[in-house]
């Protein structure tokens, strides 16, 4: 069957149109799409989202909407995460998503986008002896990061911390490019929020890492030095926490204009990059991973495979 899936994050819109076979349990893209929209821009000061915002966001709906349109499917979903969970606001821009782009918006509970997270990072996984091993998914957002431990496709224990690449980076940065002291406080903010919301019980058996979105993807591709951007490459790349800590400390000598011109990167990430370095390498720290494997399967492919009924 065709499914649409729309994923309305803190910092970034996307799409991904897919055939999934519900017998193999196997999702076939058809069209994905990607828009750095920063819906969560301002709402750790002002706890709504800002008008600006909505109006960057809803101009991208316009144009999924045309594509879904355009491709067919018998169902569509749309996933709204940290940022409209969190805003004063989030309740009726959900209702506008609905009503006006037609789309089955759902505001998911931290647990909720943990698991279709997990579900999506671990679908058509290579049948080996590791594929089975306590796996953290890692999904670095905009507003808060989901760590997902499980074995196979099975996920265990879910948490959704507020350490997003927006939140952190509003919180900390104001220096371009950020001074050494900005990353320092950074660095021990989301340290302290990933230790106090990740149990050593649960941190301890995990043998192996997978991580997902915008920050892994980039720094996979920055460190490939990609241009132009290739999926096929970036879908499981091992990322290492050198290579991680050697990204963030070049990112972080850049100015944001810079960055901008960094091989591999979107210019529109250049904003939030160094924050979601960092969050990564903390993140790799508190599971004792030297390594991560990076996977474009992730919350798009979780919905896909929930609106064909499966997970």
């Amino acid at each position: 069957m065709r499914v649409a899936v729309v994923d309305i994050g803190s910092n970034s819109t996307r799409l991904l149109i897919a055939d999934v076979d519900p017998a193999r349990g196997t999702v076939a893209e058809v069209l994905r799409r990607s828009e750095v929209t920063r819906l969560g821009a301002g709402l750790e000061a002002n706890r709504s989202l800002s008008e600006e915002a909505i109006a960057r966001v809803t101009r991208t709906l316009a144009e999924y909407r045309a594509a879904i349109r355009a491709h067919g499917g018998e169902a569509n979903l749309a996933v709204l995460t940290a940022a409209v969970r969190d805003a004063a606001n989030g309740d009726s821009f959900a209702a506008r998503v609905r009503d006006e782009f037609e789309l089955d918006a759902h505001v998911l509970s931290g647990a909720e986008e943990a698991q279709l997270t997990f579900l999506g990072a671990t679908a058509q996984q290579p049948s080996d002896g590791r594929a089975s091993a306590p796996t953290v998914v890692i999904d670095i957002g905009g507003g808060s990061t989901e760590f997902i431990v499980g074995r196979g496709r099975s996920a265990g224990f879910y948490v959704s911390l507020p350490a997003g690449v927006v939140r952190m980076g509003e919180r900390h940065i104001r220096c371009d490019p950020p001074a050494a002291e900005e990353l320092q406080r950074l660095a021990s903010d989301a340290r302290a929020i990933l230790q106090g919301g990740l149990p050593a019980a649960e941190r301890a058996p995990v043998e192996r890492g997978i991580a997902v979105a915008g920050t892994a993807t980039s720094a996979a591709a920055m460190d490939q030095q990609l241009e132009p951007y290739d999926p096929a490459r970036v879908h499981g790349y091992t990322l290492s926490l050198e290579a991680v800590r050697r990204l963030r400390d070049r990112a972080a000598a850049m100015t944001e204009v810079e960055r901008r011109a960094f091989k591999g990167l979107h210019p529109d990430r250049a904003p939030t990059i160094v924050a979601g370095l960092i969050i990564l390498e903390e993140a790799l720290l508190a599971f004792e991973l030297e390594h991560v494997q990076v996977s474009e399967h992730d919350i798009l492919f979780g919905g896909a495979l929930r609106l064909a009924g499966l997970g």
